[in-house]
């Protein structure tokens, strides 16, 4: 019972790719990071039980808390952080996807044969 195998040399093309993942990740780290910045940048008081109430809202009539405020921000936030990373991530993929290269394969093919029994 022996095995047929087939050698040859043959050329492929090679291209860098981004990893879209980690820039939609990163973008929605971002976004959630930009949240909280902007719930302590205007008038957010510290997260702690027991808190002074912040003012009331102009259009609600209601007194958010500072996590309200954050987790609200970062349902804004997070969302556009992951559609700037993708877009982000598809543009690098157009630039760093024209430069290819050709490189050389050594492709090895073995077949073995199938037992009847």
């Amino acid at each position: 019972m022996s095995s047929t195998a087939g050698h040859r040399i043959e050329s492929a093309r090679v291209r860098r790719a981004p990893r879209y993942g980690v820039f939609l990740v990163g973008g929605a780290l971002l976004g959630v990071l930009v949240a909280v910045i902007l719930t302590f940048a205007f008038g957010g008081g510290p997260i702690e039980a027991g808190a002074p109430a912040g003012d009331k809202s102009d259009y609600t009539g209601l007194t958010y808390s500072t996590p309200q405020v954050l987790g609200f921000l970062a349902l804004i936030f997070a969302p556009i952080g992951l559609a700037v990373g993708g877009v982000v991530a598809l543009i690098l993929d157009r630039v760093v996807g024209r430069r290819t290269r050709e490189v050389r394969i050594d492709r090895e093919t073995v077949v073995e044969p199938h037992d009847a029994a």
